[in-house]
């Protein structure tokens, strides 16, 4: 299925920012991966690990693989543990995600860098407080459409989240992934990675190449946007004015936090928006003239109806 491609996809990147820092910080690093059925997603984690061989001498990274997979997971996973250094160990465990507290306690997993995929598992807020034991911690979680994951990841103790729903273009059903972390960098890390996923998977050949299983996303804010090339301006610059007019002025590194937390748009993306609402005279900013900075005060112009009975 394309969309279970791009979700891998999203974790190889994902990982592949996570685990030189977590190396970096710590002698020891827990990844630890919870999903159902095909064991692909495991095999393309492990292939990243091992590009970081030189990298893990003197470290121990420590490989959860929890799985409702059949007997056939461990020989499957065999042959890529086999291309591994000795200073990783891989665990394969049968189970579903409610087992995954249990696991990372006997892996040992609090205190070090620990990352958390859970793939179809609920947010349950017991499995959620496990993953947040890892210092530092983060997790990416992947379940139903329907299932808003906001809420459960804030209420655990993710500091960051950022949430989209992956919506097929062939109709088949949609997925919501989320983000949970306390770092600014990886949060970053993660939206570059969901806007160049599609992409990667599309021209590997995963999907076909008419874009028939290619996917969009629907931004938490309501609308759907195509992957497929740099992101629209136009919905940010609605979600951005709305969000002037909620809450009043703001400066440009607030409104470049709110389209990194609250939008399936990057920190970056901002600035182009707010360009265009200048340009427009939608927004006014202050000071007048300059770059325009994380300092920089952004406001909406009232509407003419507004003005007139102000």
């Amino acid at each position: 299925m394309p969309i279970d491609a791009v979700l891998r996809e999203l974790l190889v990147r994902q990982l592949d920012h996570w685990l030189p820092g977590a190396l970096h910080r710590s002698r020891r690093a827990t990844l630890a991966l919870s999903y159902a059925g095909d064991p692909g997603t495991a095999e393309a984690a492990l292939r990243v690990v091992a590009g970081f061989a030189d990298r893990l001498r003197g470290r121990r990274l420590t490989v959860l693989v929890l799985t409702g997979g059949g007997p056939e997971v461990p020989a499957r996973l065999g042959a890529v543990e086999a291309t591994l250094p000795a200073d990783v160990a891989v665990h394969v465990v049968p189970g579903d995600p409610a087992r995954l507290p249990v696991v990372l306690k006997a892996a040992g997993a609090a205190g070090a860098p620990l990352l958390t995929l859970v793939d179809g598992g609920a947010p349950d807020p017991a499995l959620l407080a496990a993953t947040t034991t890892g210092r530092p911690a983060e997790v990416l979680l992947t379940t139903a459409a329907t299932v808003a994951l906001r809420p459960a990841l804030t209420a655990a103790g993710f500091p960051l989240v950022a949430e989209v729903e992956l919506v097929p273009v062939d109709g088949s059903p949609a997925r919501r992934v989320a983000f949970g972390t306390g770092l600014d960098k990886s949060l970053e890390a993660f939206k570059d990675a969901l806007w160049a996923a599609d992409g990667a998977v599309t021209g590997s050949g995963d999907v076909p190449a008419d874009g028939s299983g290619a996917i969009r996303y629907r931004d938490p804010a309501g609308g759907l946007l195509d992957v497929a090339g740099p992101p629209a301006a136009g919905p940010l610059r609605d979600e951005l004015l709305a969000e002037l007019t909620r809450h009043g002025p703001r400066t440009v590194t607030e409104l470049r936090r709110h389209a990194l937390t609250a939008t399936a748009y990057r920190a970056g993306d901002a600035g182009r928006a707010l360009t265009e609402l200048l340009d427009t005279g939608t927004v006014t900013r202050e000071p007048e003239h300059g770059r325009l900075g994380g300092d920089v005060l952004i406001s909406a112009v009232p509407a003419p109806d507004a003005r007139s009975t102000a």
